[in-house]
């Protein structure tokens, strides 16, 4: 046999195990999410040794073009081993939940071959970045002793870390594993079935037959189907890549320029994964962080949501005026036609959000409406989900959700050493003493711990490890849980389109021909009043329907004015280019409307009404 009938059969054979494992997945997390889970150990195990495996089958180690026999070699190992070290758990931990002696061989043996290729999947599917910082974590846990100050512990053996990273629930199959093995691998399901029916199109036809007629629908367009697809997505990269192969032609056939419309793709694709009921994994994490309900979480999300996209609105509206962008060429039917065509495929989502809203089980409510939507897909032909298409949607769920589970059993490391450690208590105690009068200097220090860490980690990685670290530190100063939570989690997304990385905006420049790093400058300008958004939630926790609803909906109607003012401030454009002066008042006034306070309101409103009532004027001389 020759190299490259060997290549050709082992690609082959690739095909099939990725084929039967995502497949084997699909059917087990829909039969446990139907009729029960396992146990957390059999649930978590289980879960993480199929999608562990898949990962070293759906990124291999050598380029396709470039196959050699060495990488083949290590794909075989690494899955090998894998598979090993997850069946030997599934047979013993019954053991190791009641042993009382030290770890034997076999258990250290396997326990360090799921440790090393728990690392190298996170390597593959995220970078670099996430295992490096676990084993950092990892050198934390053996030099602990020989560290000053808070950051000293009495320092753990290699057994120990391996033992109680690989056979207890607070370490690789922790909490967030935990999670990814119920709520997020059947959401990811439940949005996969979803595309496969064609309820995407639906969400993209009606969004630009809602907006086209505006100035600068293109990009409208846009926002609004990112919005609507990331309330099943939950992932800003898969939103830009999805979206933006209808959204960035549209908008570069409108006038706009290459980077301009990755960029405007790329910005409200990231508010996709804040948007209500997915909101990614780390919705559901954050709950069980808070002991609170899903739909507390998702109510609490809503509204700054809406504000997100709002700003985003605001941004793309001024700058289609102050271009003089044209109307989009119409490529479809009105919103008649798509609503006759696909819109019963909008029920199932419908249904999960009041299923939510009434406070049933998420797990419940993505069952019944996954249910649902495969009943409702054959009233039409065209949207059937047949046998055929039910395989592939399935296959294409679980492919989607390992990046996932493989960011949360990485990110299941850094956590385990933390709990073993107590390196949380002790970074707690010293941020409290440094900022025990000053929460405006703890909120700027965690907003750049949150940025950095995003810059190279998945958001719900970021969020996993910040949610451990930071966020206590802003609740023991006094900001409510929830907003703590919130704040750290936004910045962990907004992170996607935050230079020098930006990666939301990378993958929406590769959809649409952008230069990269311009996509991301200008997806930074064009987010910017995002970035206000979390000091709100802190110093106005009603914006999250916390206590009364119409002290919310006030704070609500304040934040829609400020972010108004960021963006009259960046694009410096009303009914013609502002003075500078203005947009500086702008600017100020849009500030001043986050703290929650009667002066700070009536002066910000005072700013931001002056500059529109003056920039208004038809007479009013000319820009600087």
């Amino acid at each position: 046999m020759d190299k490259a009938s060997f290549f050709q059969r082992a690609g082959r054979l690739r095909v099939l195990l990725v084929r039967v494992l995502a497949l084997a997945a699909g059917f087990f997390h829909l039969y446990t999410g139907c009729f029960g889970l396992y146990s957390a150990t059999v649930q978590r195990a289980t879960h993480w040794l199929i999608l562990g495996c898949l990962a070293f089958l759906l990124y291999p180690a050598g380029v396709k073009e470039k196959q050699s026999p060495s990488a083949l070699l290590w794909d075989a190992a690494c899955f090998t081993l894998m598979a090993g070290a997850g069946i030997y758990l599934l047979l013993f931990w019954q053991d190791f939940a009641f042993r009382v002696m030290q770890p034997g061989f076999w258990e250290l043996f396997w326990g360090g071959a799921m440790l090393l290729f728990t690392l190298e999947a996170g390597r593959r599917c995220s970078g670099f970045f996430l295992p490096l910082t676990a084993m950092v974590f990892l050198l934390y846990a053996y030099v602990g002793p020989y560290l000053p100050g808070v950051l000293r512990h009495k320092g753990y053996g290699l057994s120990r870390v391996l033992s109680y990273l690989y056979t207890t629930s607070s370490g690789i199959y922790g909490l967030p594993l935990g999670i990814s093995s119920t709520f997020i691998i059947l959401f990811i399901l439940f949005g996969a079935f979803l595309s496969a029916s064609g309820a995407g199109q639906l969400f993209i036809e009606s969004s630009f037959a809602l907006t086209r007629r505006f100035t600068g629908g293109a990009a409208k367009t846009a926002v609004v189907s990112s919005a609507l697809m990331g309330t099943i997505s939950g992932s800003p990269i898969a939103n830009a890549v999805t979206t933006g192969t209808f959204t960035i032609p549209l908008m570069r056939r409108s006038g706009y320029s290459a980077d301009m419309a990755c960029a405007v793709e790329a910005v409200s694709s990231t508010g996709g994964m804040l948007m209500p009921p997915v909101m990614g994994a780390a919705a559901f994490i954050m709950a069980e962080y808070l002991n609170i309900s899903y739909f507390d979480v998702a109510k609490a999300a809503f509204l700054p949501a809406l504000i997100y996209f709002a700003s985003v609105y605001f941004m793309v509206d001024l700058y289609a005026r102050k271009h003089n962008v044209r109307t989009p060429e119409q490529p479809f039917g009105g919103l008649g036609a798509s609503l006759r065509r696909l819109g019963h495929l909008a029920l199932p989502l419908v249904c999960l959000i009041v299923f939510l809203c009434l406070r049933y089980p998420p797990l419940d409510s993505v069952v019944w409406s996954l249910l649902l939507l495969l009943g409702v897909s054959w009233l039409r032909k065209e949207t059937r989900i047949t046998p055929a298409r039910f395989a592939e949607a399935l296959e294409i769920g679980v492919r989607n959700a390992v990046p996932v589970a493989c960011a949360c059993a990485t990110a299941g490391i850094i956590l385990g050493v933390v709990s073993l450690t107590g390196l949380g208590s002790a970074l707690s105690s010293a941020a409290l003493g440094f900022f025990s009068q000053n929460l405006r200097g703890a909120l700027v220090a965690v907003m750049f711990m949150s940025l950095v860490l995003g810059m190279g980690l998945p958001a719900t990685a970021v969020y996993l490890i910040l949610a451990s670290l930071a966020a206590p530190i802003l609740v023991k100063l006094g900001v409510l849980p929830l907003a703590a939570h919130m704040f750290v989690f936004y910045f962990g997304i907004i992170s996607t389109i935050t230079p020098p990385v930006a990666l939301t905006a990378y993958a929406a420049a590769g959809v649409g021909g952008g230069e990269p790093t311009r996509v991301g400058i200008i997806a930074f300008c064009l987010g910017v009043a995002a970035y206000i958004i979390p000091f709100i939630l802190v110093y106005a926790p009603s914006l999250m329907l916390v206590g009364s609803i119409w002290e919310g909906l006030v704070r609500f109607a304040i934040s829609l004015v400020a972010v108004y003012a960021i963006a009259l401030a960046t694009m410096g454009h009303l009914r013609r280019p502002m003075r500078r002066f203005s947009r500086f008042l702008a600017a100020v006034g849009g500030l001043l409307l986050i703290a929650p306070t009667m002066l700070s309101d009536l002066l910000g409103a005072g700013l931001v009404g002056a500059v529109l009532m003056y920039e208004a004027q038809p007479d009013r001389p000319r820009g600087m």
